[in-house]
């Protein structure tokens, strides 16, 4: 709405500023199906996930290691 970006640490300046604070559940919802959890944990949660980067080699320069 005002452009506006916040990284995560001036988020929580930001509300520190205003004396405000995270907050967390004090307990689990009554809902809550832990078998069903682990079910789609073991079954759905591996298809939907990205893959991991393959172990190639790397470098943590900015520049190609062959253009110097």
């Amino acid at each position: 709405m005002f452009h506006t970006s916040y990284t995560v640490e001036g988020t929580w300046r930001l509300l520190k500023r205003h004396r405000w604070s995270w907050q967390q559940a004090t307990r689990r919802t009554i809902e809550r199906d832990d078998d069903a959890i682990e079910v789609w944990k073991k079954e759905t949660w591996p298809r939907v996930r990205p893959p991991r980067r393959s172990a190639g080699p790397g470098s943590s320069s900015r520049t190609k290691p062959g253009s110097r």
